[in-house]
């Protein structure tokens, strides 16, 4: 498996992280957890955004309901499918331009904002986890070995 069929699989990963995160937050839309699973989606756009040298189309925290995030959800999967169509491994060492939140201008490789994107997810669904836990609900396993051995993404010898 060649470095873009790796990051290309580990999206689906994140996807699938996410949908499993957004049907526990379907049974329980705790605020806290649908505030940090908004900006985990949020923050896809962004990237996409930024990947794509378009103006920014989202908030950074937006204001989203379980609802709102379940659209977004599906939009932010046929994004990151449409980016990565006609992509190869050596587009992942584009670089691409971009200023953030702060105004701070920055360069960084098209692989190492997916790499970002992958962790930055990760991150949150901790916290949104850690929120559903302590409204009382319990939280899905969304780890990638989980994913793995249930066949979720299959074997990709990782």
């Amino acid at each position: 498996m060649n470095r873009y069929e790796h990051l290309a699989r580990l999206l689906s990963f994140d996807d699938w992280a996410n949908r499993e995160l957004l049907t526990a937050l379907q049974a329980c839309s705790d605020p806290a957890a649908v505030r940090a699973f908004a900006h985990l989606l949020s923050t896809q756009f962004l990237w996409q955004d930024r990947v794509a040298h378009r103006p920014l189309s989202t908030p950074f925290w937006p204001e989203w309901d379980i609802k709102e995030c379940a659209v977004r959800l599906d939009l932010a999967r046929a994004g990151w499918r449409n980016f990565l169509r006609g992509l190869d491994s050596a587009a992942l060492d584009t670089t691409i331009r971009y200023v953030n939140t702060k105004g701070s201008y920055y360069t960084s490789t098209v692989g190492d904002v997916i790499s970002h994107v992958l962790f930055h997810g990760a991150h949150h669904r901790g916290q949104v986890a850690a929120a559903l836990r302590a409204a009382g609900a319990e939280a899905p396993t969304t780890d990638f070995i989980h994913a793995v051995r249930t066949g979720v993404l299959g074997s990709g010898g990782d």
